[in-house]
């Protein structure tokens, strides 16, 4: 006769400590039991675990429940043990992380999101705060979507909210060692560097008004910045050393590559502006890669030309590529952040691409968005949490281990 397979699911809630899952797991290895799916999260100091096993001797399931509430009253937890039948229903679809990211979060935002992620048929499988601080950062573990469906209809969803969320396949690959891939002006930066130059040159207002058509894909880039770069003629190369010295950072940038860098990325730079600027950022935050344009300087001035091919957007994808394969990693795991229409090939091409505070024809290209100003967010949708961020900080402090 065929034996059909029935269940056990216990929930077993409590303080946490040291060793809970490894006593409740060796209690039940003793008996011909499958463990079907099993779940874990610690809030505050309090376990909640969820264990679902099958068997296919029904003189079995009185001896488990008795062992595991044994074992519950020995820890100290409350345990609720649920009989059925079959694997627990169909398996699960891939699992997806929904991270939602603002300052100030509202409940009203995250009941939104509920929403959709329900009205889509999915189940939200577990809830975790990834940082409070610089903004408020929430991730969902959601399985049985349709990730492009879901995708959809969070993004109409965190319009109306006011909100950043981002989708993206679960999975250990979502972890694995990536390569981040950033724009420079008004990005990594901020501001635009040829702007700053033709404040020397006296052309800052025709130089901006040029940029911002470029940056809304109004304007060919290669055009523009050769248009641009002309009105620079005869500007003595001593300005660069003012540029770079007046050089800020967004808010949260150095903490970005700092973070990236420790827990084992590659970092990357490309950018329409010049190699007589990038270069020192690279050197000032220990960047692995970089791609820029390189000014013409003859007798210590500006000539009003470009030396070498044009970085514009099919470049910027190409150096994506190009520093992928030189650092071993697949697209599909590289990271591409920009602002304006010259980012949107890079973006395109990447296994993820962020639109950071970004002009529309770029936020509506890209995987997800970040619309506050602080450029260490991005980390929260990599799945990395702030009490990562401050615990690689810690370790950085206090140094390499003195051997002895």
């Amino acid at each position: 006769m065929e034996s059909h397979a029935s269940t056990l699911l216990m929930t077993l809630t409590g303080r946490d400590r040291p060793g809970v899952t490894a006593r409740l797991l060796t209690a039940l290895s003793v008996f011909p039991v499958t463990i079907v799916d099993l779940e874990q999260v610690v809030i505050r100091g309090r376990l909640v675990l969820g264990i679902l096993v099958s068997y296919t001797d029904e003189r079995t399931a009185a001896d488990v429940r008795s062992a595991l509430e044994k074992t519950a009253v020995d820890l100290g937890l409350d345990a609720e043990i649920q009989a059925g039948t079959g694997n627990g229903g169909p398996p699960r679809r891939g699992s997806l992380h929904v991270t939602v990211l603002a300052g100030p979060l509202l409940p009203s935002a995250m009941a939104g999101i509920a929403a959709r992620i329900a009205a889509g048929g999915a189940n939200i499988d577990r809830i975790e705060r990834l940082a409070s601080y610089p903004v408020t950062c929430i991730e969902f573990e959601v399985s049985g979507a349709d990730p492009d469906r879901l995708r959809a209809e969070l993004a109409a969803e965190a319009a109306a909210q006011r909100v950043d969320v981002a989708v993206q396949a679960g999975g250990l690959h979502r972890r694995a060692k990536r390569l981040v891939v950033m724009d420079v002006d008004s990005t990594l930066i901020q501001g635009e560097v040829i702007e700053l130059l033709a404040e020397h040159a006296g052309c800052a207002e025709e130089v901006r008004r040029v940029t911002e058509a470029a940056m809304r894909g109004e304007l060919d880039f290669e055009e523009s910045l050769r248009r641009r770069v002309a009105l620079l003629e005869g500007l003595d190369a001593s300005v660069l050393d003012d540029v770079r010295e007046k050089l800020v950072l967004t808010p949260g940038a150095r903490t970005l590559v700092r973070t990236l860098k420790r827990l084992d990325y590659r970092f990357a730079i490309v950018s329409g502006g010049f190699t007589q600027i990038t270069d020192a950022l690279v050197e000032r935050l220990g960047i692995d890669y970089s791609a820029a344009n390189t000014l013409e300087i003859v007798d210590g001035r500006l000539t009003g030309r470009l030396a070498g091919p044009v970085v514009d957007r099919k470049a910027k994808a190409a150096s994506l590529e190009r520093f992928a394969a030189a650092a071993g990693v697949p697209l599909s795991q590289t990271v591409a952040i920009g602002d304006g229409a010259n980012d949107l090939d890079m973006i395109a091409a990447a296994g993820l691409g962020i639109a950071f505070n970004a002009k529309p024809v770029l936020r509506r290209a890209a995987d997800t968005s970040v619309s506050v100003p602080y450029m260490d967010a991005i980390l929260f949708m990599l799945g990395i949490s702030r009490e990562e961020v401050e615990e690689a900080d810690a370790a950085d402090a206090a140094g390499p281990p003195v051997a002895g």
